[in-house]
């Protein structure tokens, strides 16, 4: 088989699903990218045997169909040297042989028969779920709760993010313990209510992939596996199984006190106050009276300490509170919003953390953490 292609589309494509490859692949065939030309259509696979992704090209100048592996780390390594032109392949597929012809040169590989590259799993019928969502609210989605999830081999269903389907909207959630996110979409909705956890490998493909994808995304989904079908790529992945806790209830319902402060400002101080925390806690503490915000932190064992103060707007009586810096500036970095709107009970119960003013009004983004002990 043979065909033309373009040395820096193909380039793009091959970077965009190499991610998936893993540097200790069980299976020598997974170092491979697998090529399937068909009536001048071209997909090319990458998979590590838990997660897939797919893309697809048309091709203007292709004769002949066939599957073939080809090294992944040769062709990317190669292709990144060329400049804007076109590559002719001419692969022989019984003797596995590929001649790569460019302007100026020829460049000589050898695949491996495709038939050894693993299957794609199939979506079981009676446990199928499906509905379609617009890539740029996906993308919202896995952006706003991927920084929240777990590395915890013991509770893997916290290392994922917990999509949930309804009615009348879809709900993104991702917890550590420490502190929890809530993204939900009301102008997007399922048929049925359904859900499942899409694993932290799987949702960093998607975050690179979507952004050069627009419109609707279909998800399909049983007990095991998820397909996302995009109009140039497809994301295959295996579930994470469990059951995911149940988040409601540990967001507080009740919470007098209100604080909002300038977000960046607020960053901003956070940042230079905490350099002077104790390195183990990281803890800075949140001194709130009247319109004004005190934010310290220091380390008895070094006899350094900062406070700084800055405006807000506050209704409550005064509180002291205590957060690990980390974590506060996690929250406060993949927030968007000018003003950030924070609720607060009691220094021992969680904080919300909450826009000051939605970008979009179909959107709802809610962040919790979980305050530390303060010494006194």
């Amino acid at each position: 088989m043979k065909f033309v292609v373009s040395s820096t589309e193909l380039l793009g494509h091959l970077q965009a699903i190499s991610r998936v490859i893993s540097s200790k692949n069980t299976l020598p065939i997974l170092d491979n990218f697998l090529f399937n030309l068909s009536d001048g259509d071209l997909e090319i696979t990458a998979s590590d045997l838990e997660s897939t992704l797919i893309t697809r090209m048309k091709l203007e100048n292709a004769t002949g169909d066939g599957i073939i592996a080809l090294p992944a780390r040769i062709l990317l390594d190669t292709l990144k040297e060329f400049s804007v032109q076109p590559l002719s392949f001419d692969i022989n597929l019984e003797t596995l042989a590929v001649v790569i012809t460019s302007e100026n040169g020829k460049f000589n590989v050898v695949g491996q028969n495709g038939i050894d590259f693993p299957a794609l799993p199939a979506i079981k019928k009676d446990k199928k779920f499906s509905f379609v969502i617009n890539a740029d609210v996906m993308l919202a989605g896995i952006n706003r709760t991927l920084f929240a999830t777990a590395d915890d081999e013991l509770r893997p269903v916290m290392g994922g993010i917990f999509v949930e389907a309804s009615p009348d909207k879809i709900t993104f959630v991702a917890s550590d313990a420490h502190k929890l996110v809530r993204y939900q979409r009301s102008d997007s909705h399922a048929e049925d209510n359904s859900s499942f956890i899409l694993p932290k490998k799987p949702a960093s493909l998607l975050k690179n992939i979507l952004p050069r994808e627009e419109g609707p995304v279909t998800v399909e989904f049983d007990d095991k596996n998820a397909f996302f079908n995009l109009n140039d790529y497809k994301v295959v992945c295996r579930l994470v199984e469990g059951n995911y806790p149940n988040y409601n209830s540990v967001i507080p319902k009740n919470n007098p006190r209100k604080v909002s402060v300038d977000r960046v400002e607020f960053y901003n101080t956070l940042r230079r106050v905490s350099v002077f925390s104790n390195q183990a806690s990281n803890l800075v503490k949140l001194q709130l009276k009247g319109n004004q915000m005190t934010v310290s932190a220091q380390d008895i064992d070094f006899s350094i300490s900062a406070y700084e103060k800055i405006k807000c707007q506050y209704e409550g009586d005064d509180l002291e509170i205590g957060f690990k810096s980390v974590f506060l500036l996690e929250i406060l970095s993949n927030m968007s919003s000018q003003d950030v709107m924070i609720e607060l009970a009691d220094p021992t119960r969680a904080g919300l953390f909450l826009p000051g003013e939605a970008e979009n009004e179909s959107e709802d983004l809610l962040m919790l953490l979980m305050p530390m002990m303060i010494n006194a």
